[in-house]
């Protein structure tokens, strides 16, 4: 269809730094206004679909999505930040008689069709030489072939993956138990082999790196790949606790399509769950399962409240109160003595006992943190830090390697870089999206560091979102009632605000991340005091001195 210019507004409608969603012909643009100029994009998140209108517009021209931290350029449209998968339309966008006109081919004004190509064509692609090989097939692998392409690289990009199917939105496993790749993958495998020139090698496993023949060996050598660049981004291994009858069959961890469908198999009406941990995997579980009509769910964790280690006592009894009017029973501040067996059925768990109570389990499910799956390294000339993960600098090279080797990166889970002054690791999906969208530009010839705000968010009967890193927090400052889930919580590190969690008050955290990340973040005083992040100037012309 043919573009057409339609006049959308009045000019004086709009103001700096201010954007609207507007009517285009059977379709919806976004326009925004930053000083004199005016910009038209697509008008949703390509993520989730969110109005865009209702996130965070700053003067350095980011619109920052309502919902998950996603972000795009005012400008062209591309990809900010993660998790968005694709960047966005921008459209021609002009005053005249006294009306903001907008130019666009009206079918990419649809809500299906909001997601734009990524600029670089098939027909740019070298498909010889050695090119970058990247270890793992998860967000940080996907975003770093969308980030690749962006930014220009033309050379061979091979993701190698023990998973039988294409990046995912690992996400939704736990917060919707869904149980078919088909429906999370973020593109087919035709699409990034005809769209973006990836070789997907799926099923397949690395079970070593030689450094200096610059070699991927799979399959204990009955494959190899070369590389000019390796991105080392194999994610997490989901941890046992050393307990008798942690192996026994119908004790489940977490991580993949075939942990979800092994879940949903057994997770049926009048069946008795236990779960071991009380953070956000297995929380996330019991809210997807407290809706199947289960005998019993118990929950086990070592803290006094669920989520105390990262929301703090405050937010963790809000969701505690939540979770237990949906019938869920907790086991706080204890730890598991052991899994007993059946004595019908030897292999399969019967109950789990906590200080000498036997809590009865049809399953079990151990939700205890991740592992960096950095077996595969070990001897390789990477060398690993106490728990497996490896040390990289801002830019996400690898900084322990041996002498005249060079071009490797970690990322995801099993990177420990640079965080507000800190070394850390962090097992957030979308840090290792921003990881990979990093490392990408960076291979691209565009060295960048990472200097992106965590964000998380999480189903909790209502959507918990949070940004930042709040490792160590002193002080949690609380505007509203975690126990009516509708919040703001503030955490409080050395006299600052160094991250924000809320419920049903978007777009505040949307909002906080931009104020962390410009270092405009009130301090804790003025929120006391009752300082609304929303009402901070980010987004118009006098704003621009402060944030560039």
């Amino acid at each position: 269809m043919a573009a057409k210019s339609i006049a959308v507004l009045d000019e004086h409608e709009l103001k700096d730094g201010q954007m609207k969603q507007v009517d285009f012909d059977k379709g919806k643009v976004l326009v925004a206004r930053l000083g004199d100029k005016i910009h038209a994009t697509s008008a949703f998140c390509t993520h989730y679909g969110a109005p865009l209108a209702k996130g965070v517009l700053t003067a350095d021209a980011r619109i920052v999505c309502p919902w998950h931290g996603a972000c795009f350029n005012l400008c062209n449209g591309d990809i900010e930040d993660a998790p968005a998968p694709s960047p966005i339309h921008s459209f021609k966008a002009y005053i005249a008689d006294g009306k903001i006109h907008v130019t666009a081919n009206p079918d990419f004004t649809l809500k299906e069709n909001l997601a734009r190509p990524p600029k670089l064509s098939t027909a740019g692609f070298d498909a010889v030489g050695k090119g970058t090989v990247i270890i793992g097939g998860g967000s940080g692998a996907f975003q770093a072939v969308e980030s690749l392409r962006e930014h220009g690289y033309k050379y061979p990009i091979t993701v190698v993956s023990k998973e039988p199917h294409a990046p995912i939105d690992r996400t939704k496993l736990s917060k919707a138990l869904i149980t078919d790749a088909s429906k999370l993958e973020w593109k087919t495998p035709a699409d990034l082999k005809i769209k973006y020139g990836v070789n997907l090698r799926a099923g397949v496993t690395v079970t070593s790196v030689e450094l200096q023949d610059r070699r991927v060996i799979l399959d204990n050598g009955k494959d190899n790949i070369v590389y000019d660049k390796l991105i080392i981004a194999p994610g997490g291994t989901p941890r046992k606790l050393p307990i008798p009858g942690a192996d026994l069959e119908n004790v489940y961890t977490f991580r993949g399509v075939s942990d979800a469908q092994k879940i949903d198999g057994v997770a049926l009406e009048g069946k008795k769950a236990v779960f071991i941990g009380s953070s956000f995997i297995s929380m996330e579980l019991v809210t997807v399962l407290s809706k199947r009509k289960l005998a019993s769910i118990d929950v086990i964790g070592m803290e006094e409240y669920p989520f105390e280690v990262v929301l703090g006592k405050q937010v963790g009894a809000g969701l505690k109160k939540f979770h237990e009017s949906q019938g869920v029973k907790f086991h706080m501040q204890t730890q598991v003595e052991k899994i007993v067996p059946r004595e019908d059925n030897p292999s399969l768990a019967d109950s789990v006992v906590v200080n000498g109570e036997a809590l009865p389990a049809d399953f079990v499910v151990m939700g205890v943190g991740v592992a960096p799956a950095t077996e595969f390294l070990k001897g390789s000339g990477i060398e690993l830090e106490k728990g497996g993960g490896i040390e990289v600098d801002e830019c996400l090279r690898v900084t322990k390697l041996p002498a005249n080797v060079e071009g490797v990166f970690a990322i995801g889970d099993v990177a420990i870089y640079p965080q507000a002054g800190e070394l850390v690791r962090i097992e957030h999906w979308n840090v290792a999206g921003n990881h990979g969208r990093a490392v990408g530009k960076t291979i691209a010839g565009q060295p960048q560091p990472f200097v992106k705000t965590p964000v998380f968010w999480s189903a909790q009967g209502q959507q918990l979102r949070y940004c930042g890193y709040a490792a160590g927090h002193d002080d949690v400052i609380i505007k509203g009632d975690p126990g009516e889930m509708k919040f703001v919580a503030y955490y409080v590190k050395q006299g600052k605000v160094v991250a924000v969690a809320s419920m049903q008050n978007d777009p505040v955290v949307s909002a906080a991340s931009e104020l962390l990340r410009l270092g405009l973040m009130p301090s804790p005083n003025e929120i006391k005091a009752g300082k609304d992040l929303l009402a901070v100037d980010v987004s118009s012309v006098n704003s621009l001195p402060k944030i560039v």
